[in-house]
C-alpha cells in the first residue's frame, strides 16, 4: 500500500476495533457526527483499494471486526503497519474493550448470537474472541473500557479524544423518527409533531416524505406550524450554552411522528438548518428513512419504514 509524496495536510486515520458488544456501533456514530467520513465492517484486504482508488480528504474512521472473513489479528496489525506509509494519513488504533462479564450481560440482554460461537453459549465466544484481540488491544494508541459506560458516555468519550477542536464544543444531532417503532435511545429532547396536519391523507403527498418541498410547504401552512417552530428555536436559543456550561459535548433532538416519513421529517430539516445557520455544527438522521447528513457550523457567537398514519 503506497502513495505518492505529497504536500497536502495529513488526515486522521482511524481504525477502530474491539471485542463484539464493546459498543463500536455507538462510537462509529459519534465519529460520524464529529464529521469522520464512517465505513464500518470494512474487509481488511479492502484497505489498499480503498485507499489508492481516492486519496484522504478529511478524517477517515474504519469499523474492523469478527464478522469479516479475512480477519484476523495478524492482518490488522500488518494493515497498520503498511498505513503508516500512506503519506496523507496518520493512522491510529482505537480499541474499545469491555470486561467478558459485561459482554456476556449485553449479549444476555439482547439474546444474540455471538459472532465466534454461533452455535454455542456466547460465553463460548467471548472468551475466544478476547483471546484473539489480546496482540491487538497491546498494540492500541487509545484505548476506552466501556465496561462501566452507558451509550451516552461512550459517545462523550469517543468526542473528547476525536472530535474537531475548532472552538465549537457542542455537536448537534437532529433526528426523526416514528412512535410505532419507538423513541430514540439516546435522544435528549423529544417533540411530538403529531399535532400538524398530516400528508399522509393527501394522495399525491403520501408517496413522498418530509424532504419533499410539496411536503414541507403543506406542513409549514399548518396555523401551528410558525409558532411552534418561533417558539422551539428561541427555547434552543437559551439552552444550548446552557449544556455547554453543564460540560455536555454532543446533544440529540429527536422530532417524532406516527410514521416517521413526513412531519417530523420536515420539522426535523427545518430546525438543524437553523441551527446550522446559527453556527451549529449538526448532523440530521433520519431513523426510518436510512439518511444522513451533516451541516457543518464554524461555532456560535458565545453570545449568542412505515406509513405516516395519524
Amino acid at each position: 500500500m503506497t502513495a505518492a509524496p505529497s504536500t497536502s495536510k495529513k488526515h486522521r486515520l482511524l481504525l477502530l476495533t474491539g471485542p463484539s458488544g464493546a459498543g463500536r456501533s455507538t462510537a462509529i456514530n459519534a465519529l460520524e457526527d464529529s464529521g469522520y467520513e464512517t465505513i464500518d465492517n470494512l474487509p481488511i484486504g479492502l484497505l489498499g483499494r480503498l485507499l489508492s482508488d481516492q486519496p484522504l480528504t478529511g478524517p477517515l474512521a474504519l469499523g474492523l471486526d469478527v464478522r469479516n472473513r479475512d480477519f484476523s489479528s495478524q492482518a490488522l496489525l500488518e494493515a497498520l503497519d503498511l498505513l503508516k506509509g500512506v503519506h496523507e494519513a496518520d493512522p491510529e488504533l482505537l480499541y474499545l474493550d469491555c470486561r467478558a462479564d459485561v459482554l456476556a450481560r449485553r449479549y444476555s440482554e439482547t439474546r444474540r448470537r455471538h459472532p465466534m460461537a454461533p452455535d454455542g453459549e456466547p460465553s463460548q465466544g467471548i472468551r475466544r474472541e478476547l483471546e484473539l484481540f489480546a496482540p491487538v488491544r497491546a498494540r492500541a494508541d487509545v484505548l476506552i473500557d466501556t465496561s462501566e459506560l452507558s451509550p451516552h458516555e461512550l459517545r462523550a468519550a469517543v468526542e473528547q479524544h476525536y472530535a474537531p477542536k475548532d472552538g465549537q464544543s457542542l455537536s448537534l444531532t437532529v433526528t426523526s423518527f416514528s412512535y410505532k417503532r419507538g423513541l430514540p435511545q439516546s435522544a435528549d429532547m423529544v417533540f411530538d409533531c403529531r399535532f400538524l396536519r398530516n400528508p399522509h391523507w393527501e394522495p399525491d403527498l403520501r408517496p413522498m416524505d418530509g424532504g419533499d418541498a410539496p411536503v414541507g410547504a403543506y406542513v409549514a401552512d399548518d396555523p401551528s406550524f410558525d409558532p411552534f417552530f418561533d417558539s422551539l428555536t428561541k427555547m434552543l436559543a437559551t439552552l444550548l450554552p446552557a449544556y455547554i456550561g453543564e460540560g455536555r459535548s454532543h446533544l440529540m433532538i429527536a422530532f417524532g411522528c406516527t410514521g416517521g416519513r413526513h412531519r417530523s421529517v420536515f420539522m426535523a430539516d427545518s430546525v438543524a438548518a437553523a441551527l446550522a445557520q446559527q453556527g451549529w455544527r449538526v448532523s440530521i438522521r433520519h431513523r426510518e428513512l436510512n439518511r444522513v447528513a451533516t451541516l457543518p457550523g464554524h461555532g456560535p457567537d458565545s453570545t449568542a419504514d412505515g406509513e405516516d398514519k395519524a
